[in-house]
């Protein structure tokens, strides 16, 4: 009786112990936005130091708003510059998505969201439709390649614009390194984009939440998700869009197909994947391009993504759809 006695004691003691149990918490900014990554690390060891490497590391070969990155180099036609694994790695990601997607992701699309006023270059003023036609012939993945590894492109001006998947990549690379860290338990938030594995301090699998398109400045939620070893991403662009003077609205994604910065059907698309950040990244920003249909018939043959749409209607009334795999 002593020992059945003694067992739950123990029982209850272990029990509380995991219930109190911290997990490391690392917050700060990143690729121009915030972080939020918690851990479960029994060393309790503080990687921040080794995570501001890891983003260095990433900017300095794939950002357009570093003068010295790789990126902006070959930008700039240098064709000497070798690309390292991680600009490796993005562009054949990139083009994977570029293929699946009918094009309609297209990290090439950079000459024209500099000239709508969406990068880091200068705008062009007074776009018509001469104009984009003229910048069109400098758009399509299949006019680049990667030979020896250097990139090679068929126009000097071709505008390279990782910033699509760049978020989700720098949270797969700060993910792969918790996990050589050992630390099997983690959820990375970088700008809206995660990563999760394992499980919480609770021993739950990951709760996050998906945002209703708000653009009056207020946040709310419309779904809460459990993320079971999975990435999402979310874009929209009821956030990032410019209004001219006449009234015309102008959002952030680009449409590789036309040139123009109009807004799909689509306010916003959210993709979730047992897969990188950086793949569900490229998806989520395809799909505001396609609009509502193309994207409902691209999820008949790609199951593995669990989607979540907001579109407006007829009427402008807000509307949803889930694919069918979505929980």
């Amino acid at each position: 009786m002593q020992k059945a006695i003694l067992f739950i004691v123990l029982l209850l003691v272990i029990s509380c112990a995991e219930e109190e149990k911290e997990y490391q918490l690392l917050q700060g900014n990143a690729f121009g936005t915030t972080f939020n990554i918690k851990y479960d690390d029994v060393q309790k060891r503080d990687f921040t130091k080794q995570i501001d490497s890891l983003v260095y590391i990433v900017n300095k070969s794939l950002s357009t708003y570093m003068v010295n990155a790789d990126i902006s180099k070959i930008n700039r036609g240098d064709s000497t510059v070798v690309i390292d694994d991680l600009f490796k790695e993005v562009f054949e990601k990139s083009y994977r998505i570029f293929k699946e997607t009918n094009g309609f992701f297209d990290p090439t699309v950079g000459t024209l969201v500099n000239a709508w006023g969406f990068g880091p270059e200068d705008a062009i003023d007074d776009l018509d439709e001469a104009k984009i036609d003229s910048l069109m012939q400098f758009v399509g993945f299949e006019k680049v390649k990667l030979i020896d590894g250097k990139i090679k492109k068929e126009h000097l001006e071709i505008y390279f614009d990782f910033n699509a998947l760049a978020k989700g990549y720098g949270i797969d690379v700060i993910g792969r390194f918790l996990e050589s860290k050992n630390c099997k338990n983690y959820l990375i938030e970088l700008g809206g984009e995660i990563r999760a594995r394992g499980v919480n301090k609770k021993g739950n699998f990951w709760k996050v939440a998906i945002e209703n398109p708000n653009t009056n400045g207020t946040r709310s939620y419309e779904k809460v998700v459990e993320l079971k070893n999975q990435s999402m991403a979310t874009s929209g662009n009821y956030r990032k869009f410019k209004i001219t003077v006449d009234g015309r609205k102008f959002v952030h994604t680009i449409n590789p197909h036309t040139g123009y910065a109009t807004e799909s059907d689509l306010l916003s698309a959210t993709v979730i994947a047992n897969i990188d950040c950086a793949d569900v990244d490229g998806y989520a920003t395809a799909f505001m391009a396609m609009g509502l249909e193309k994207t409902k018939i691209f999820l008949k043959n790609n199951q593995h993504l669990e989607v979540f749409l907001i579109f407006t209607d007829d009427k402008g009334a807000y509307k949803y759809f889930m694919s069918d795999n979505f929980k």
